[in-house]
């Protein structure tokens, strides 16, 4: 049988007589609230325990590594083969109350390996109650936790209803109200735009029309002009093209005698550069000379004291001078021949130059009349291309009216694609508006059905009691014994087979019943006892509880008395019934309680009930 079971573990320190730490372990099943067995070890058992199974951990680090095996043994669980099992083996059966051992088992190719054994005695009757009391106690302050969770998620809810509708009605009115403006604006928008559009279009094409036929007259006259030009242009230029034939070929006859005199002129220049290096090195000879001179005019002033001795010298030397002097007479003829040549030669050139000068006149007059006629022809392009920038320019204007009609119709489109938004944001809003109407009219309907039920409950309890008092006021030989509670109210009756001991309903409190005049004779052997008191605990009036023992014959047979077993299955949509067993709630006594199969549901029941028997 596989089981989830819980399992906590607590570290006991305890200081009378000896400080010792104790480690409990408890072991219980949340199905099953029967379920319990529980462990102490001391250190000392702790020591055994370590010998006898060969552990190597220490009393203080054993609770961590155990939780460690249990953790890993929760990891595995749901697996199809677990590594790690927690086992839990008897050797009798469990109404025997003998120990059962808990084993921490990993299961390797080879074999399973038990890492721990422990030992664990099961709850008596008196551990029982004290564990079931603490759960009793913690599922109390859970559901007050619940109840007030609830009022004030209750109070929440209706404030944000209330705020909700609030802002539900204004926002629908702030909405029709836009809608109004809205359609009142796009109207006049759209009643503007096709005015607007009709008178552009008009103009447009009228525009269009005009500018179609200035066009074609303005196309006719410049093909017209373009023609006649061609034609003079043409003309023009069979009479350049002979006239530059005859200049091309009187500049090729210039051309040939310029190569003639070009080459003459390189030769003449030849010449000149040589007698030009000639009368250079005549001049350089002459510069020495007078150097020579000057040293020698110098000897002469320095010996003129030798003028007797040395006046053959100085005869020769003049012979010298005189001889250099007739050089120089004929270094200078020379000279002057070779300036008139010089001179000659420059005179011809001028003519040559004289010859050339009205060749070059004539083809700068012939350069000049095709730059004219390049002119008139560049004038004209920009004459064609001004018309062609004007044509351009009223192209330009029809593009931007088209597309400023474009944009219009752009944001005509975009403002229709807004309210399309708005009104499904509407939509959304009234769905979300029906959907909380529905919500709130269920939530009534429930309260409904509860109220009906609640008092359909205490009719039939307010009959049972009047039934009851007319019984024990017919019987004049039974006794009646009755208990008042402190506040001075009548008890209502126990149910003592049913293990109930408490009030059942909550209104049956505040009602005063007229008490017989026979019960102040009170008779010991009365079969009816009412030994209900109100619980000290609870000291409000209006919160009653409930406190349920399973009968010992229900408990052994495990008879189910009262409803049947489907009614008891948890569903979705019913509220818990707490507090109750479910010997109590199968009980005898309950029966009239609740509906049979001709009244309300067994689901509205239960829910009448938890209302009646808070746990």
């Amino acid at each position: 049988r596989r089981l989830n079971v819980r399992v906590n573990i607590e570290l006991l320190s305890i200081s009378n007589p000896v400080h010792k730490k104790d480690l409990a372990v408890r072991l219980t099943d949340d199905t099953d609230p029967f379920f319990l067995y529980n462990l102490v070890i001391s250190e000392e058992d702790f020591q055994s325990l370590k010998s006898q199974q060969g552990l190597l951990v220490d009393f203080s680090a054993f609770p961590q590594k155990f939780i460690d095996l249990l953790q890993q043994c929760i990891q595995e669980q749901n697996k199809d083969i677990p590594r790690f099992l927690l086992q839990l083996v008897s050797s009798a059966s469990v109404l025997d109350h003998t120990p059962v051992s808990l084993n921490v088992v990993e299961t390797n190719p080879f074999k399973h390996l038990t890492h721990l054994s422990l030992k664990f005695l099961p709850g008596n009757d008196a551990e029982i109650k004290k564990f079931l009391a603490s759960c009793l106690k913690c599922l109390k302050e859970d559901k007050i936790m619940l109840e007030e969770k609830l009022r004030k998620t209750e109070e929440d809810l209706t404030r944000q209803l209330s705020y909700t509708q609030q802002s539900l009605s204004e926002k629908s009115r702030e909405l029709d109200k836009l809608k109004n403006e809205w359609t009142s604006y796009t109207t006049a928008l759209t009643n503007k735009h096709t005015q607007e559009l009709t008178n552009e279009k008009e103009r447009a094409l009228q525009a269009q029309a005009q500018y179609q036929q200035q066009h074609e007259q303005q196309k006719k006259e410049l093909e017209n002009l373009h023609q006649k030009s061609i034609q003079q242009l043409q003309n023009r230029l069979s009479e350049l093209e002979v006239i530059n034939k005859d200049l091309t070929e009187r500049r090729y006859k210039g051309d040939s005698t310029v190569r003639e005199l070009k080459a003459k002129l390189s030769g003449i220049e030849d010449e000149c550069q040589r007698a030009k290096q000639e009368v250079l090195s005549l001049r350089r000879e002459n510069a020495t000379l007078d150097a020579e001179c000057h040293e020698k005019e110098k000897l002469i002033n320095q010996l003129q004291t030798r003028v007797a001795v040395l006046e053959q010298e100085i005869k020769d030397k003049d012979q010298l001078v005189i001889r250099t002097k007739e050089v120089l007479d004929a270094t200078q003829e020379q000279k002057v021949i070779l300036e008139e040549s010089t001179e000659k030669k420059q005179s011809h050139i001028e003519k040559l130059e004289t010859t050339i000068k009205p060749l070059l006149a004539e083809l700068l007059k012939a350069n000049e009349i095709i730059k004219k006629l390049q002119g008139d022809l560049k004038t004209l392009m920009s004459k064609l291309k001004l018309k062609n920038t004007v044509t351009i320019q009223q192209e330009k204007l029809l593009a931007e009216k088209e597309e400023r009609l474009q944009k219009e119709q752009r944001e005509l489109q975009e403002t229709g694609q807004s309210l399309r938004m708005k009104e499904q944001e509407v939509c959304k809003l009234q769905e979300q508006l029906e959907t909380t109407i529905q919500k709130l009219e269920e939530s009534k309907q429930l309260l409904k059905t509860n109220e009906n039920v609640i008092t359909w409950l205490n009719k039939q309890l307010n009959e049972i009691q009047m039934a009851k008092k007319l019984e024990t006021s017919a019987n004049t030989h039974g006794g009646v014994r009755t208990a008042i509670s402190p506040h001075g109210m009548p008890d209502r009756p126990s149910f003592p087979s049913s293990g109930i001991n408490h009030p059942i309903s909550p209104l049956y409190a505040f009602q005063n019943f007229p008490e017989p005049a026979h019960n102040k004779h009170v008779n010991s052997q009365c079969p009816i006892q009412f030994n209900t008191q109100l619980s000290k605990t609870n000291r409000c009036p209006d919160v009653q509880t409930v406190t349920a023992t399973s009968h010992p014959a229900n408990k052994e047979n495990g008879d189910n008395l009262g409803l049947e077993s489907k009614y008891f299955k948890k569903k979705d949509d019913s509220i818990p019934l707490r507090g109750l067993s479910q010997n109590t709630l199968n009980s005898e006594y309950l029966k009239p309680y609740l509906p049979t199969k001709a009244q309300p549901s067994p689901k509205a029941a239960i829910t009448s009930a938890s209302a009646y028997f808070p746990g």
